[in-house]
């Protein structure tokens, strides 16, 4: 007898053989179960009469009228339709089940409606039912139901299906699923029912069945959701053998994989695998053959797929060459140990075929070797490479992307030059090179004769291109890299390049196009970004928006050219996000306020991302003739910039803040009063008693989670914890409480201590939070499998990683006599992105001893090591290098320069700004800044753009008044500065040198962002002359202008500067210099500015501010002296003259 026959002979076997009613057994007496959340589910008869008896009886007229629609069918209980005659049922219409459900779910569930739930679909004619179902299945597709109805209709329904004539066969049950039951099943704790029913396994197995064949139809979310039940009803026996027993026939079969998870298995987590069986019986069920053909059309997680060749491989009996070709991806070093030199070449050629050799990572970006591939695959492709000794072009082209295992020294000493050139099409091919193998091989072509003499040779090096040294780039002819840039294999390779690569190409491409639309139309999409902004200013000529849409800018890039795109595109949808990210409010007066709105709505559709000043702006545009109504069209983020009462017309406060908790907060400052008023505002709206955030309130507030003080996360318990995670920063008392709630254990995470990597990946964001004592509680073996798996998808910086990895050390070093047996340091080793948890500090010292690190320094400075970790891998390189690093090593110091001394940075040997830039983008300290920018003056180097963007921002207030006179006014034109920060000199010298710069452009749009950037420097009559050009400027920006030219503006020019912004500087009027500006003023000018500021002098008065003198040492004393000398006579004279009037 099949599975749900014996279901059905099981429940049977209880029923009552008379008094049954007209409409068969089963209408009389039937099953029910109990159940409460989480879903413990269990089987009894039910009683009609008795079930019924306190049920008010409905009429067959009332019934009619609500299947007619003319009566709510919330107007009766559902007691009252699962106690109605059978055959009133069947005049519902087909969309009764929706409307049943509609009234149903506002009322919380009673003790009763398990069993209604029963009698009611037991009356239902099964193809009435089924037409009922599906209908109601199109209404809530992936619409989430109530757990507490999915719970109770679920019952009543599987209950009816066990009556089915045929439900045996996989059509008629793959009907019921897919047509009927598929909206319940996505809810996992109704699985838990059907755990509790006794389900058989054969039955379960025609479920997954039906089902896997709808598996493709379904969200992601939802197949996840369906595996979750799939796996709590296979694991909830406390047996590691749920349905399977080789002694049992009907259960014995290890395509296992196959009959119970089909291609849910997709979703199934390495720690789930090993729920479903001891490991000799995955190895069997990995290897059956039915599992190994569904696995071939799958595609697992990463670990998951890793885990499962390894149970094809671990064991012996099974040949390579029967691994499905989309595991060969996920081999390890160990299983291709021992192939020959033959197979060696069959399986790199599979790997190429089959592989993606993914360069990129989820998560925050961090500092990362130039190839980015994971450690197995690295280490798989070493092994593969050490089969050979010596590397002819016939082996080089079948190892493919194998080739990328060859160690620097395999390069210099196994590959004849004649042979490598010849191989260059082959090794061009290759992703994921680090820079160490990369400049081996380009320094190893070029010494032996290999000339880049037109675009074609240039282009044939493909990923090899990488390896070029910058000076190298600058000194083609550019037509050798325009003509290069017109083979799409050698733009492929742009995006992986170096940054100051990048630059250089982007400087040759542009030395050579003279109009901007050219440039923008022929510069590769990887290099877009790289172009200075002042290259991009149109002026007279017509941009192609069909060429700006088509590439990645930066905000700043395209401010540039934004007010040209406007007037040249009037239907802002068809412009990119990338593009309409160069909002700026010196291009709103180019547009009226219903264009505004159109521009703002079109950011919303393109999902637009803007800064503070760019959002400001736009809120004053778009509600220049009131608030619209239809706010929910424009972008979340302006409501930040609005209040409750201006969203009214469109919502409650409740639908204002769910937006706002989408919104991006983090375009407020952290500590901002509008960023508190938002969160009081909140709390207020939502009404939550106390600092007790329930879980609605919680999905209400959104990322206004992260601002809630340590009373509401203690108070909440774990409720928090996960949106908590996604938060960029907290204060010490959040840290604190969250460190609370975490130790209590309390929570739905559990303790520390019984944490798996799972949960250690859901709360990733807070390991920067928790103490010693709590990383101590999680299991190492939790932390080693996520760092292994997990860490490069997490927001933690190299750094946080570190504080990981030094919980898993000894606490105790042992000093070493000499490496351990097992630990010497190998190629293989080097490439192990978990080399820093094998080590303590010492063993370190000891392995590295003979151990060149030069060739794989840009690879391993990405690892997690500990700070002591990092001092001797360092003292490595200083007995290796006692007079000074290698330029080509300096490139590549990453975390190390942490630990980097003045001593040492005066034996370096900086000959270029692209050292430079990398020396700096590790973001050294000041001191340590200023100490390398020296020593590369210092060694003569010019102070060109690629220097000065090699110094930033971060850097450039480092620079003495020598340093700034010695720069060229037009390599400004190709840097990107921000001097808000600097000395009134810095911001002087080059603010006359950028005026110089951008004269071309004064006339243009795009002149005030260009030099907004040094207008803290520039005097007042330059700013006089910039009030009559609508830009539109930010009060922020007008409050650090030097305080002589702000003193000496007239209110009319100030209006004239700030445009739209004026009414802002109601907010700054207490601040200075905005206050001293304003006590200057005539009470009687200020007033005409209609904006409300108080303060200034009124008429037949004179305000007194105290002076704010110049230092000594950088003003002349005599002036300041003598006005002190004076100010009491003045006093004298100007009392007299008042009593005298």
């Amino acid at each position: 007898m099949s599975g749900l026959s014996e279901d059905l002979r099981r429940n049977a076997a209880v029923i009552p053989k008379s008094g049954l009613p007209p409409f068969g057994w089963w209408a009389g007496c039937c099953c029910k179960f109990y159940w409460d959340i989480p879903g413990k589910c269990s089987s009894s008869p039910v009683n009609e009469s008795a079930v019924c008896a306190s049920v008010t009886r409905v009429s067959q007229e009332l019934l009619l009228k609500v299947a007619r629609g003319q009566a709510s069918p919330c107007s009766l209980t559902f007691g009252q339709y699962a106690c109605a005659q059978s055959a009133w049922l069947q005049e519902l219409q087909d969309d009764f089940l929706i409307s049943l459900y509609s009234c149903l779910i506002p009322k919380p569930a009673s003790s009763m409606d398990a069993e209604y739930s029963v009698l009611f679909f037991s009356k239902y004619d099964a193809k009435k039912l089924i037409a009922a179902l599906t209908m109601f299945s199109q209404r809530f597709s992936h619409v989430p139901l109530s757990l507490e109805w999915s719970m109770i209709f679920i019952n009543g329904l599987w209950e009816k299906m066990l009556q089915i004539p045929d439900i045996d066969s996989p059509p008629a049950l793959s009907q019921w699923v897919h047509e009927g039951l598929q909206p319940f099943l996505v809810e996992p704790k109704v699985f838990a029912c059907l755990h509790a029913k006794n389900i058989l396994c054969e039955t379960f197995q025609n479920i997954v069945a039906a089902l896997n064949d709808i598996y493709l139809d379904l969200p992601v979310e939802e197949q996840r959701r369906i595996y979750s039940g799939i796996k709590y009803y296979l694991t909830q026996d406390g047996s590691n053998q749920k349905c399977y027993s080789a002694a049992v026939a009907g259960l014995d079969s290890t395509a296992w994989f196959e009959n119970y998870l089909g291609s849910f298995l997709e979703h199934a987590t390495v720690e789930d695998v090993q729920l479903f069986g001891d490991e000799p019986t995955l190895q069997k069920f990995a290897r059956d053959p039915v599992n190994i053909q569904m696995i071939s059309s799958l595609t697992l997680l990463r670990e998951t797929a890793v885990y499962y060749t390894w149970l094809l491989t671990s064991g012996p009996g099974f040949l390579l060459s029967s691994v499905p070709d989309r595991l060969v991806c996920y081999l390890s070093p160990s299983a291709v140990s021992n192939v020959s030199r033959e197979d060696a070449l069959s399986l790199a050629q599979r790997i190429t075929k089959n592989c993606p050799w993914n360069l990129t990572r989820r998560g925050k970006t961090r500092e990362r070797a130039a190839s980015s591939l994971p450690a197995e695959e690295l280490q798989v492709a070493s092994s593969l490479v050490r089969k050979f000794e010596h590397f002819s072009p016939e082996i080089l082209r079948a190892l493919g992307q194998a080739a990328v295992g060859l160690s620097v020294s395999d390069i210099q000493n196994s590959i004849r030059d004649k042979d490598l050139e010849a191989s260059i099409p082959a090794l061009g091919e290759v992703r994921g090179w680090n820079a160490e193998q990369s400049s081996a091989i380009i320094n190893k072509l070029l010494s032996s004769g290999y000339q880049i003499l037109d675009g074609q040779s240039l282009a044939k090096l493909g990923s090899l291109v990488a390896g070029l040294n910058s000076s190298t780039v600058r000194n083609l002819p550019p037509e050798v890299i325009l003509e290069a840039i017109k083979f799409p294999e050698f733009v492929q390779q742009m995006a992986t390049l170096p940054s100051p690569l990048k630059m250089a190409l982007v400087e040759k491409i542009s030395s050579s196009v003279g109009h901007p639309a050219d440039l923008v139309k022929y510069i590769p999409d990887a290099l877009a970004s790289y172009i200075p902004k002042s290259l991009l200013v149109f002026g007279e000529e017509k941009p192609s928006i069909q060429d700006l849409n088509s590439k990645m800018w930066t905000r700043e890039q395209a401010a540039m050219f934004f007010s040209d795109v406007i007037k040249t595109e009037p239907d802002f949808s068809r412009l990119s996000q990338s593009v309409l990210q160069g909002f700026t409010c010196a291009a709103a007066p180019e547009l009226d306020a219903e264009s505004l709105q159109e521009l703002a709505k079109a950011m919303k559709e393109k999902n637009v991302k803007l800064g503070e000043d760019q959002l400001s702006c736009l809120v004053k545009m778009v509600t220049l003739n009131g608030i619209p109504k239809d706010l929910d069209n424009y972008p979340k983020d302006l409501l930040l910039f609005l209040s409750p009462s201006d969203y009214a017309a469109t919502g409650s406060c409740r639908q204002y803040f769910a937006e706002i908790g989408k919104a991006n907060l983090h375009v407020l400052q952290r500590e901002s009063s509008q960023r508190k008023q938002l969160l009081l505002e909140a709390l207020a709206c939502l009404k939550i008693p106390g600092t007790q955030v329930n879980v609605e309130n919680r999905e209400i507030l959104g990322h206004l989670v992260c601002d809630l003080g340590g009373e509401y996360i203690r108070s909440s318990g774990g409720n928090l914890l996960k949106q908590l995670s996604r938060c960029e920063s907290f204060l010490p008392d959040q840290e604190e409480a969250i460190r609370s709630v975490i130790s209590g254990g309390n929570t739905m995470f559990g303790p520390p201590a019984a944490w798996s990597a799972f949960t250690l990946n859901e709360l990733s964001g807070l390991i920067p939070v928790f103490d010693r004592s709590i990383l101590q509680q999680i299991p190492k073996k939790t932390l080693t499998v996520w760092l292994k798996n997990f860490a490069h998808d997490s927001p933690l910086s190299r750094e946080q990683l570190a504080a990981v990895v030094q919980e898993l050390l000894p606490t105790r070093h042992k000093r070493a006599d000499g490496c351990p047996a097992g630990k010497e340091i190998t190629g293989e080793v080097l490439n192990d992105e978990l080399m820093p948890i094998y080590y303590t500090p010492e063993e370190l010292r000891a392995c590295l001893k003979n151990v060149s690190l030069e060739n794989h320094l840009s690879q391993i400075v990405t690892y997690a090591f500990s700070v002591q970790q990092l001092a001797v891998l360092k003292e490595n390189l200083d007995e290796t290098y006692p007079d000074g690093y290698p330029e080509s090593l300096l490139r590549n110091l990453g975390p190390l320069m942490a630990l980097i001394t003045p001593e040492d940075v005066a034996k370096w040997k900086i000959t270029s700004a692209d050292t430079l830039a990398f020396l700096l983008r590790n973001e050294p300290s000041n001191d340590q800044a200023s100490t390398i920018i020296r020593r590369y003056i210092d060694l003569g180097n010019p102070l060109n753009a690629t220097a000065l963007n090699a110094i930033g921002t971060r850097y450039v207030c480092l620079l003495n008044a020598t340093d700034l006179n010695m720069i060229d006014p037009n390599s400004l034109k190709l840097a990107s500065l921000n001097l808000s920060a600097c000395s009134q000199t810095t911001k002087d010298i080059l603010y006359v040198k950028a005026k110089r710069a951008f004269s071309d452009q004064h006339n243009t749009p795009a002149y005030y962002q260009l030099i907004v950037p040094y207008l803290g420097g520039a005097p007042g009559v330059d700013l006089q002359a910039l009030s009559k050009d609508n830009v539109n400027m930010n009060v922020s920006t007008l409050a650090k202008l030097r305080r002589d030219a702000l003193m000496s503006l007239t209110p009319s020019e100030v209006q004239g500067l700030l445009g739209v912004n004026l009414a802002d500087l109601k907010k700054w009027q207490y601040k200075p210099p905005i206050w001293d500006w304003i006590q200057v003023q005539k009470q009687s000018e200020l007033d005409k500015l209609q904006i409300g500021l108080t303060g200034g002098t009124q008429e037949g008065y004179i305000n007194i501010v105290t002076p704010k003198f110049q230092t000594p040492s950088s003003a002349p004393l005599g002036p300041v002296a003598m006005t002190l000398h004076l100010l009491p006579a003045l006093l004298t004279s100007f009392l007299i003259t008042l009593v005298l009037s």
